[in-house]
C-alpha cells in the first residue's frame, strides 16, 4: 500500500506564540518579553502568529496581575490584589476558540511564556490554602488549549535555550506541519501508511512503546480509519515529545546499517558498526554517523530509507543537531 505524499514543509512553518515573546507590549505592567528564542535562533524557519489570552478576554493593559490558587489538579486564575474576581472560566473558553481559529489557520505549534499563569507550560506556580506556592502548576490557557489539542507541539519560551529539547520542538512542528499538508490534501488508508512508512525511524528513536502502538493501529484499515488517522497522530505527537536518547538514535542507526549489509564490502561493514558504536558512547556525534550513512546512501541507493524523514528532520541550514 503506497500513495504520493505532499513535499515535507520547508520553512517557514507557521506557529502561534504568547504575543508578548514577539515583543507586544501586552503584559500586566504594559510591558513586552521578546525571547531571542525563537526569534534569532530560529529566524527563516518559524513565522509566530501571536496570541494574548489575558488581552484576548479582555483584561487590557496595564493591568492587575493575576496568579493560580487552589488544588494542583484544578487551579483557577484569580486577581492577586482581588482575589475574588476568577478568570479561569473565561481563559479556558478563550483557550477553545482559539483552538478552532489556530487549526483553521494551519498552525502547527505554539511557544508559551514560561512562568505565566495562563501561559506557562511548565513549573508554574501554584498557591495553595496556606499561601505557599508550589511550582508544579500548568497556565489556563495552556493547559485548556494543549488538552483540547493534544497532538499541537507546544514549548514553553525557557525551554528552548536547551538545545535538544529546541531541535525536538522544531522537529515536532515540522512533522506535524506535513500532517497538515497530508489532510489539506485528502488522507486515505494508503496515504496513512505511506506517511508512517516515513516517520517510523524517527517515532521509533523517540519512544518503543509509540512505535509499537502506531504500528498496531496501522494494522487494520479496513473499518474506521479516520478514527484511526486521528488516534495515530496523537500517538506520534506524543512520541516524539520525548526527546531521543543517545541509545534511541544508536538503535535506529543500527536499523539502518542493515539497509547496507548486502551491498558494502566487509570493510565499509565494519567502518560504519565500529561509528555507530562509537557515537553510543558518546565518542562521536551523530553527524558523523548520518554523513556516513548519505555517502553509502548515494553509493547505494535504496527508495525506502532515502525517505526517511529520520535522516534529516528538520532543514539541515538550522543546524540543530550540532551538539547531538
Amino acid at each position: 500500500m503506497n500513495a504520493q505524499l505532499p513535499e515535507r514543509p520547508a520553512g517557514p512553518v507557521a506557529i502561534a506564540s504568547s504575543a508578548c515573546l514577539t515583543g507586544a507590549e501586552v503584559r500586566y505592567d504594559g510591558s513586552g518579553a521578546r525571547s531571542s528564542y525563537p526569534h534569532d535562533r530560529l529566524d527563516g524557519w518559524l513565522e509566530l502568529r501571536p496570541v494574548c489570552p489575558e488581552m484576548g478576554i479582555g483584561m487590557g493593559t496595564p493591568r492587575p496581575p493575576i496568579r493560580l490558587v487552589g488544588h494542583l489538579d484544578a487551579p483557577r486564575a484569580v486577581g492577586v490584589t482581588e482575589p475574588d474576581r476568577d478568570y479561569t472560566a473565561a481563559l479556558v473558553e478563550y483557550a477553545h476558540d482559539q483552538v478552532r481559529t489556530l487549526r483553521a489557520a494551519g498552525i502547527a505549534g505554539f511557544v508559551f511564556m514560561k512562568n505565566s499563569p495562563s501561559c506557562g507550560m511548565h513549573r508554574v506556580k501554584v498557591y495553595g490554602d496556606t499561601g505557599m506556592a508550589v511550582r508544579r502548576g500548568r497556565g489556563i490557557f495552556a493547559a485548556a488549549l494543549l488538552d483540547a489539542w493534544p497532538e499541537l507541539p507546544g514549548e514553553d519560551c525557557g525551554r528552548l535555550f536547551d538545545a535538544v529539547l529546541c531541535e525536538n520542538f522544531v522537529l515536532r512542528v515540522f512533522a506535524y506541519a506535513h500532517w497538515l499538508a497530508c489532510e489539506q490534501e485528502g488522507l486515505s488508508p494508503a496515504a496513512l501508511v505511506t506517511f508512517h512508512s516515513r516517520y517510523k525511524y524517527l517515532l521509533m528513536a523517540h519512544s518503543i512503546v509509540a512505535y509499537k502502538e502506531a504500528g498496531r493501529l496501522l494494522s487494520d484499515l479496513s473499518g474506521d480509519w479516520q478514527s484511526v488517522a486521528a488516534r495515530y497522530i496523537r500517538v506520534l505527537a506524543a512520541g516524539l515529545a520525548r526527546p531521543a536518547s543517545r541509545g534511541g538514535h544508536a538503535n535506529v542507526l543500527s536499523h539502518l546499517q542493515g539497509y547496507f549489509k548486502n551491498v558494502l564490502p566487509s570493510e565499509a561493514r565494519q567502518e560504519l558498526a565500529t561509528l555507530i558504536d562509537d557515537y553510543r558512547k558518546g565518542q562521536q556525534p551523530i553527524l558523523a554517523v548520518l554523513a556516513l550513512l548519505r555517502h553509502h546512501l548515494s553509493r547505494y541507493p535504496e527508495q525506502y530509507l532515502a525517505c526517511q524523514v529520520y535522516l534529516e528532520p528538520t532543514p539541515a541550514a538550522a543546524g540543530l543537531r550540532l551538539t547531538l
